[in-house]
């Protein structure tokens, strides 16, 4: 997938940072599905694997420097997860949640990131993007990295406001997503069981 991304950069002359998407079949047989001209919500997953400051990066190509490394020099270490916590109410059609964050207590410690603007007393307004911020865990396996991202979301202590972090305990703890045999319409499957219907 990589060589492929590379490729494409290279044949349409496109410099600066892009994400190729790509989807995957059970056979890890890999499709082209879009490229975006721009940093992704889910950079800090590449970040934290590579230790490479994509930002920064960005800035630099922009500023007409070369990059200090190359493809084939850039490093995949551990496992990375990334969990965006919204203001919105899985249990009610995840409708909006705007108001104001009365209590905040992020988590912290080894391998656990939040990338946000939020602070006490912030009020997320009704008519823009709900997003609170992106919680990122990185850790040497994927059951490692599983395990504080279940922790960091168990330490995560928000009020004001409801929130998307009750959804993905549960996402997290299921036993299919723990097998990573998840596929594009797992939660639509899943998600009678993972928030049931209030009667």
């Amino acid at each position: 997938m990589c060589e492929s991304a590379v490729n494409l950069a290279k044949e349409s002359g496109y410099f600066n940072a892009g994400t190729c998407e790509f989807i995957v079949d059970q056979d890890y047989n890999f499709y082209f599905i879009e490229v975006n001209a721009r940093i992704q919500v889910e950079h800090p997953v590449t970040e934290q694997i590579t230790g490479i400051d994509l930002i920064e990066s960005q800035i630099r190509v922009a500023a007409g420097e070369k990059l200090p490394f190359t493809q084939d020099t850039i490093p995949r270490n551990g496992h990375a997860m990334e969990v965006r916590i919204n203001a919105e109410d899985p249990e009610n059609e995840f409708r909006g949640s705007p108001g104001t964050i009365t209590k905040l207590r992020v988590p912290g410690g080894r391998g656990v990131r939040f990338d946000s603007h939020v602070h006490e007393g912030y009020r997320i307004p009704p008519n823009y993007d709900s997003m609170v911020g992106k919680l990122i865990v990185h850790r040497p396996t994927r059951e490692q990295a599983i395990a504080c991202m279940l922790r960091a979301l168990d330490e995560f202590h928000i009020e004001g406001v409801k929130t998307s972090i009750p959804l993905l305990k549960k996402i997290i703890r299921h036993p299919t997503f723990q097998a990573g045999q998840v596929d594009t319409k797992w939660l639509e499957r899943t998600m009678h069981e993972l928030m049931p219907k209030k009667s």
